[in-house]
C-alpha cells in the first residue's frame, strides 16, 4: 500500500486502531475551557470525535496519510525568506498552505483514488475517507499510526518531514494491524511558544484557538478583538511562525505535486493592491483555492487590519498616503465590519 500511495503523491500511510478513549479527557477539558472559539462544530459533534466506531459505524481501523505541501519551487533556508517576510509590513502574507490550490480537494480525490485501488485488491470493503472535513481527531490518528509526534504546538512533527504536510483518513470495514508510534523528540524546545506573536500556546500540547492568528483570520467570522489586532502584523491568511521557527522544519520536504505550487498574486503582494480585490476579482483569483471559503468581507477585515498595523510602522509619507487613500475607498462599504475594522485602521 506504501507504493501505492507514494504514486498518488503521499508520503506516508499508516494504521491506527479506533479506541481513542485515552484522549477524551483531554478534549473534554480544552472543550470546557472554551479554547475553540467560535468553531461550535467542535462542541457540537462532542466525543464522537474520539470515537471512529460512532461516526462511521463499523469501523475497524484507520489508515491515516500524510502529503508534504512545501511548494515545488523552494530553495534553500526557506524558513529564513518566509520570516524575512514578515518584516516587510506593507507586503500580505498567506499561509505557505494557502497559496496553491484547496488541499481539501486534493487530498480527498487521492485518498478515494487509494480507497479504491485497495479494495480492487482485497475485495468487498467498506470504507469513508476524511481530511479535515468531519469530527475527526486526525492528529490523534496520525501520530497513534506513527506518522509522527504531536508538537508543543499541537501539529504533528516528523523526524524526515517536520510539520509541513496535510493529514487524510480513510475509514476501514477491515481490521489492519495497527503500525508502531513514535517517539517525541521536542525535548526542552519552547521555539514555538515563544515565536507565537498572540501566545496562543499557552501551555506545551495546549492551544487557546480564540488567540491564534490562523483562527482570527480564518475560522472567526467578527470583529478581531482590538487587542490582538497588532499583534497580526502582516498576516492575512493563517499564520506559519510556530513553523518557521521549529527546528524540525528544516527536514521538510518539498511537494510531488504541482497542486501546492503558489499562484500568481497571492506571495509577495503589496496590501494596497489585495485591498482593491472587489468581490468579483476575490472569487476569481481564489477559485479552487482555500482563501475562498472565508469570503470577500472577512478578507477585506484580514487586509485592512494588516494596513492599520503597516501604518503604525514609520515608513514613507507617500506609502503611507497611498495605503490611507485605500482604506479611505472603503469607509463607507455596505459591510460594518469591514468599516469597522478600515476606521481602525485610518486611526493609526
Amino acid at each position: 500500500m506504501q507504493v501505492w500511495a507514494r504514486e498518488l503523491g503521499f508520503s506516508q500511510i499508516g494504521v491506527a486502531g479506533v479506541d481513542l478513549s485515552s484522549a477524551e479527557p483531554g478534549l473534554l477539558a480544552w472543550l470546557s475551557q472554551g479554547f475553540h472559539g467560535d468553531m461550535a462544530y467542535m462542541a457540537c459533534h462532542g466525543l464522537k470525535r474520539a470515537r471512529p466506531a460512532e461516526l462511521v459505524p463499523g469501523t475497524l481501523s484507520v489508515l491515516t496519510a500524510r502529503m508534504d505541501y512545501l511548494p515545488r519551487s523552494t530553495a534553500g533556508d526557506w524558513q529564513a525568506l518566509e520570516l524575512q517576510r514578515l518584516q516587510h509590513p506593507q507586503e500580505g502574507i498567506v499561509s505557505v498552505y494557502a497559496r496553491g490550490r484547496d488541499y481539501h480537494k486534493v487530498l480527498r480525490n487521492r485518498l478515494q483514488k487509494l480507497s479504491d485501488r485497495i479494495a480492487a485488491h482485497v475485495g468487498p470493503l467498506g470504507y469513508r475517507v476524511f481530511t479535515d472535513s468531519a469530527p475527526v481527531l486526525e492528529a490523534e490518528l496520525a501520530a497513534r499510526s506513527g506518522q509522527g509526534w504531536r508538537g508543543k504546538h499541537t501539529l504533528l512533527l516528523n523526524r524526515e518531514a517536520g510539520s509541513l504536510f496535510f493529514l487524510g483518513e480513510i475509514y476501514l470495514d477491515v481490521a489492519l494491524p495497527p503500525s508502531a508510534p513514535v517517539t517525541e523528540h521536542c525535548g526542552s524546545c519552547n521555539a514555538c511558544m515563544t515565536a507565537c506573536p498572540t501566545q496562543a500556546i499557552v501551555a506545551p500540547h495546549r492551544l487557546d484557538a480564540r488567540r491564534c492568528i490562523s483562527y482570527l483570520t480564518i475560522e472567526h467570522a467578527g470583529a478581531i478583538p482590538l487587542e490582538l489586532r497588532p499583534l497580526i502584523g502582516n498576516r492575512i491568511y493563517g499564520c506559519d511562525d510556530c513553523q518557521l521557527v521549529c527546528p524540525w522544519n528544516k527536514f521538510a520536504q518539498r511537494s510531488a505535486l504541482p497542486d501546492f505550487d503558489p499562484r500568481e498574486g497571492l506571495t509577495g503582494q503589496h496590501l494596497v493592491q489585495l485591498l482593491a480585490w472587489t468581490e468579483e476579482e476575490f472569487l476569481q483569483r481564489t477559485e479552487g483555492s482555500p482563501i475562498r471559503r472565508i469570503g470577500h468581507e472577512r478578507w477585506l477585515r484580514n487586509v485592512a487590519v494588516a494596513l492599520g498595523n503597516a501604518l503604525r510602522v514609520a515608513g514613507e509619507e507617500e506609502a503611507h498616503r497611498a495605503m490611507r487613500t485605500a482604506l479611505q475607498h472603503l469607509a463607507d462599504h455596505p459591510s460594518q465590519l469591514v468599516r469597522e475594522h478600515v476606521q481602525w485602521a485610518l486611526d493609526a
